[in-house]
């Protein structure tokens, strides 16, 4: 799963209208951002094998740190906390850890039998659906083009860098996800080199809700026109 979670995270913005869409990026993309550096630090092992399964050739040897159900809940724990105790705004802070955990659950249709449910001997669970293209690439778009709707609909841009910035990001996500079907990578660093790249998209997505503001309904009580505020 790739788009998927960049979809969860947009339409997570409605739900947390005051936290910024760089930091739900952030936490629907956290176990594979933690992913690249644990393998480059040698804590987990993944193999390139040509054909393993039609959309994929990874073979996740192991990877309980990042992508474990256990791991997940607590990474997700700790993401919200630190959030709660900086911002102090509930709705984000169990937003930020409902997105983390989402994780293991959007990864769960696609991937084979390799998600484990905590570290260590643990029963390891999968749908296999890579197998299947044109279903991995319906389940992938269908939640990622709702999520840009639903980010889409409540805020407008300010100026260009909000409409054309906004648009540049959603295009390249889609062109790197069909991208990334193509031939295997070389070898394991040049993946997690490679897989690095999606930190990128965390600043990114901070700096393009910076040129945005969400677009409320007004009160129950008014009959006015939708009034635009700033996120804080």
């Amino acid at each position: 799963m790739f788009l998927g979670h960049y979809g969860v995270a947009f339409a997570a913005k409605r739900g947390a209208p005051r936290t910024s869409l760089g930091l739900l990026v952030f936490a629907g993309e956290f176990l594979d951002e933690l992913w690249p550096v644990l393998l480059l630090l040698g804590v987990e092992q993944v193999r390139v094998v040509p054909g393993l399964m039609v959309m994929s050739p990874l073979e996740f040897v192991s990877y309980p740190w990042s992508h474990s159900l256990a791991m997940a809940v607590v990474w997700g724990v700790l993401v919200a906390a630190i959030y709660f105790a900086v911002r102090k705004y509930g709705r984000g802070s169990v937003m930020l850890g409902a997105l983390v955990v989402s994780h293991w659950f959007l990864d769960l249709p696609v991937h084979q039998k390799d998600l484990p449910l905590w570290p260590g001997v643990s029963p390891k669970y999968g749908w296999g659906l890579w197998n299947v293209p044109v279903a991995t690439y319906i389940i992938e778009f269908t939640i990622f083009l709702a999520g840009v709707s639903a980010y889409t609909r409540i805020t407008r841009p300010v100026d260009r860098i909000g409409r054309w910035g906004w648009w540049i990001y959603v295009t390249l996500l889609a062109i790197l996800y069909v991208a990334s079907n193509g031939p295997p990578p070389p070898s394991v660093s040049a993946l997690a080199w490679t897989s690095m790249g999606i930190w990128l998209f965390v600043p990114w997505a901070w700096w393009i809700d910076k040129h945005r503001v969400l677009i409320l309904p007004p009160p129950r009580q008014e009959n006015s026109a939708s009034r635009p505020i700033s996120p804080v």
